[in-house]
């Protein structure tokens, strides 16, 4: 686990709420010079805190406005089998991310697509073509409610 300290974590909330604010405006926020800073990032994006910076995109408007959370069983688990599915899966275009989970199932992919056809082309032509799927469960987003991957234990250093 990385060490970081308060100010590591005021860097970083910055970031998570403006990765283009400049290492010279959070150095004055911050009371300090922009050298630290900039220090300071590149040492946690050596020490893999931060993993990259990307833009987040509304699928809903490029015309992708159906989210589909996918359980995913397998019949048989040996390592070969599982690492098999991992690779086959993100290999599709629709598979937006996908997570080992316990539980009832062994997988939990998140599927994004234009509507219920597509899905069903998806589901037919794609997904079971995948060997080893013994069962396949979706359940349809309705209404997103929180999509801003904010991470509160981060965002509270700015209040402090």
């Amino acid at each position: 686990m990385a060490k970081i300290d308060d100010i590591d974590k005021k860097i970083l909330a910055f970031l998570h709420e403006d990765a283009f604010l400049s290492n010279k405006e959070m150095a004055t926020r911050l009371g300090m010079s922009a050298t630290p800073i900039h220090e300071r990032i590149k040492r946690m994006e050596k020490e893999g805190v931060i993993t990259g910076y990307r833009a987040m995109i509304n699928p809903a408007k490029l015309g992708k406005s159906l989210t589909v959370f996918c359980d995913i069983s397998l019949k048989e688990h040996a390592a070969e089998y599982l690492n098999q599915f991992e690779k086959d899966v993100m290999n599709l275009a629709e598979v937006q991310e996908c997570y080992c989970v316990s539980g009832h199932s062994d997988f939990l992919l998140k599927i994004v697509v234009t509507d219920m056809d597509e899905y069903r082309e998806f589901i037919l032509h794609k997904l079971a073509s995948i060997k080893n799927i013994g069962n396949a469960q979706s359940h349809f987003v309705m209404n997103e409610v929180e999509n801003e991957h904010f991470m509160p234990w981060i965002s509270n250093s700015l209040t402090k």
